[in-house]
Order: C-alpha cells, then sequence, then structure tokens
C-alpha cells in the first residue's frame, strides 16, 4: 500500500489516496477504546501510543464510514469498532455530558489539552458527535446502536456552556469558574457545528440568540473584501487557515445552505480559492509554490505547529488543505493530488497517506500524521465522488432541526413539519 504506482487516470488516484489515508484510522486507531489517536509522531510532550482526540475520533469515524462503503473493510468489521467505541464513551470522563479534548485511550480519563484545561471541549464534542450520527445512520439497521448514540448526543448539556450573556464558551470545568482568559465561541470559524448542534438538541438545547447575537457578532464574523476578482463573505483577512470552512462541512452540506449571512457552498469555494491565490502570487518567495503545490491550514511545522493562513506562510504545505478542498474546488485540488503523489510521493508519501506536512524550502518533511488532518482528505473526496457523508449526516433530524432553528435554508433542508 506505500508503494508508489505514478501514471493511474485521475479516479483511480483518487481512490488509492483516500483508501492510503483511511489506514490512519482503520489499522492505527487505539486499540482499547477504538479512539483516534492525537498524531503518529512528533509528540509535543504527549504520548502517541495512549493520547486519543475526541473530535479526530468523530472525522475518524466518518472516514471509516467511507472505507465500509467502498468495500476497503467489511462493514462488520466497522461496525465492531464503533461498537466498541460507543461502549468505551459511556465509561469516559464526561462533563455535563461534554467530552474532554484529549483522553487516555485505555482508561477514558481525561488528558489536560493545556494546563488547567481537563474538562469538558463543545467543540471536540460537537465533531465526535457529527461522526457518532453518521455512524448511526449508516448502520440504521441496528436500532440498538443508534439508540445507545441517541443516548450520548441527549446527554450533551449544551446549555452548561452558556455564559450569563448568552455567549457560548468553548471549555467548562463543572463547580470552576470561566478563567479570565476564558475566550467565547465566535465566528467564523471551524465551530459552526456547536450552534447547530447544539439548537438541534432536544434535551439541552442553546437559544438561536447565541448565534445571531454572539457567533455572527465576532469582528471578525463578516469579511465581504474582494481578493483577485473572489469575494469571501467571511472570516478574517484572507480567510484564514482552511480548515475553518473545512471542518464545519465534513458532515454538514453547504451545496445551498444559507442562512442571513453567507451562502455557505461559496464560502468554502471562495477561502479554498483565496488561498489558492495567495500560494501563486507566492509574495515569501517559497520554493514548489504553484498551481499543483499550493494549500496553508494548521498543521506541523519547522518550528512546531503552526495555524499557518495567507496571512501567517511559512513556506509550509499541508496537504490535507488542498485536498480537503475537492468538494469546492476540484479542478484546482486535483493538480495538487497528482503532483504530491507522483512528483513529491518519493519524499512525502507512505502507509497511512501523505505526511501531515512538508517544507521545499526548508528541506523539512514532517515526520508524523495528525488524525485531524487525514481525515478530511478521505471525507473530502468521498463528499466530492459521492455525498455520501452529506447525506448522512445531513439527513439527522438533530442537524435539520438545529439548521432550521438557526434560520438556515438548503434545496435539501425540507420545512419543518407542523
Amino acid at each position: 500500500m506505500d508503494g508508489l504506482i505514478r501514471g493511474l487516470d485521475d479516479a483511480a488516484l483518487r481512490d488509492r489516496v483516500a483508501q492510503a489515508t483511511a489506514l490512519y484510522f482503520l489499522d492505527w486507531s487505539h486499540p482499547v477504546s477504538g479512539m483516534a489517536r492525537e498524531r503518529s509522531g512528533g509528540s509535543f510532550g504527549y504520548d502517541t501510543e495512549e493520547t486519543v482526540t475526541t473530535g479526530g475520533t468523530g472525522f475518524g469515524l466518518l472516514a471509516q464510514i467511507v472505507a465500509a462503503e467502498r468495500g476497503w473493510r467489511p462493514a462488520r468489521e466497522i461496525l465492531d469498532r464503533v461498537e466498541r467505541l460507543v461502549g468505551f464513551l459511556e465509561r469516559a470522563d464526561r462533563f455535563d455530558g461534554v467530552f474532554p479534548h484529549f483522553m487516555n485511550g485505555t482508561t477514558g480519563r481525561a488528558q489536560p489539552f493545556s494546563p488547567g484545561d481537563d474538562g469538558g471541549d463543545l467543540v471536540e464534542t460537537a465533531f465526535l458527535m457529527l461522526g457518532l450520527l453518521g455512524a448511526a445512520a449508516y448502520f440504521d439497521r441496528e436500532p440498538e446502536l443508534g439508540a445507545r448514540i441517541q443516548a450520548l448526543f441527549d446527554a450533551v448539556n449544551w446549555a452548561a456552556h452558556l455564559r450569563e450573556d448568552g455567549a457560548v464558551m468553548w471549555h467548562r470545568h463543572p463547580g470552576q469558574p470561566w478563567p479570565a482568559n476564558a475566550l467565547p465561541i465566535r465566528g467564523w470559524n471551524e465551530a459552526m457545528p456547536v450552534f447547530v448542534l447544539g439548537a438541534g438538541s432536544r434535551t439541552h438545547p442553546i437559544p438561536a440568540s447565541s448565534y445571531h447575537q454572539s457567533w455572527a457578532m465576532a469582528p471578525a464574523f463578516r469579511n465581504g473584501r474582494d481578493y483577485g476578482g473572489i469575494t469571501l463573505p467571511l472570516g478574517p483577512d484572507w480567510g484564514g487557515p482552511l480548515f475553518l470552512s473545512q471542518y464545519p462541512f465534513l458532515g454538514i452540506d453547504p451545496r445551498g445552505l444559507c442562512d442571513a449571512y453567507a451562502d455557505y457552498g461559496r464560502q468554502a469555494r471562495a477561502h479554498a480559492l483565496i488561498n489558492r491565490l495567495h500560494c501563486l502570487r507566492n509574495p515569501g518567495g517559497w520554493a514548489g509554490y504553484g498551481p499543483d503545490c499550493w494549500g496553508l491550514t494548521a498543521s506541523d511545522d519547522p518550528s512546531g505547529y503552526v495555524a499557518h493562513s495567507p496571512t501567517d506562510d511559512t513556506g509550509t504545505i499541508t496537504p490535507t488543505a488542498a485536498l480537503g478542498s475537492f468538494p469546492f474546488a476540484p479542478d484546482e485540488a486535483m493538480p495538487v493530488l497528482r503532483h504530491l503523489h507522483d512528483g513529491l510521493g518519493h519524499l512525502i508519501w507512505g502507509e497511512a497517506g501523505f505526511v501531515d506536512a512538508f517544507s521545499i524550502s526548508h528541506d523539512w518533511v514532517a515526520q508524523s500524521r495528525l488524525a485531524i488532518d487525514q481525515a478530511p482528505i478521505v471525507i473530502g473526496l468521498e463528499n466530492h465522488r459521492s455525498g455520501l457523508i452529506w447525506r448522512l449526516v445531513s439527513g439527522r433530524d438533530e442537524v435539520r432541526r438545529g439548521l432550521r432553528a438557526l434560520g438556515f435554508n438548503a434545496p435539501w433542508l425540507p420545512p419543518a413539519i407542523t
């Protein structure tokens, strides 16, 4: 699986890359819990064998659904993994139903993400729930599993993260005050699913006013500026790292999805094209940048871990940036996929697909792969191919209810039954 086969046609190459990348989850998930390990190398102080990631597990579930659908692994094997994972989550640390960012993959105990941050992480929990809901939809002939996943979702107390002013807080530890430097979840960023799922909860919902009066009122929420003829509806100058507009739409279908603030299919495409435009202009003069080598997002870097973007460009290309853009900019992403595999594969390709990042200018190649970077490659390629993950996740009542409550509309979103 790690040998290079150059010259495949485009469809075969996309399939090859997706199948190889899925091995990160199929062959290297934690053996006890079934959770996704945070990273495969470059520990940054974490135990790479035992540290598992909540959001990366949600993404990894969706990637493993692709593996089952495509016949890369038997569906029964993936179902067994999901059942084992659900059993682990039922026993793991939770804080008003909210899971921590990191856990020990054997014991389920919370591991601090940063000093003092060992409580519930609402954004990571939202990503996990999207994966679980997708799994419940895919294995819909397993009602007992679906009921257990529903119970995990219903136990999430989204409202416990509400501050008195209506803002939604990212982290919380019951019984402890908000830290003095704690910031609320405000847009535009990857955390949009918090509001969709929170508004769609029947047990512990957050009000739509938190979305409209806090999330959408952030100074960097609206953009509307022109970048080389491309208008960016939302987000910081030049869009920020690409994960900001990729993570929300791994499961939530952005095609035709609109609210009072944006058309989200246009947002995701514009963000990708502006990121590419910066790399083509290449104001830093970095080696290798071009139409077949672009894509800036958060990843490992020669200096550590960096949220790469046009305004923080260190010369490091992260494969998930362009490859995760396939559903939004396929014609622009395909030359990157081919160049990374056929042209640079001898440097950056191996078991479980591409390494996390590389820099030609710095003669540096990451020794790591990260769950949150590998999964969007698999999911993005499948959504481009078939829309499978979009159909599964966006078909769930929790998602549709939340979108309606927040004032969204889309061709695929039927009106509420009254």
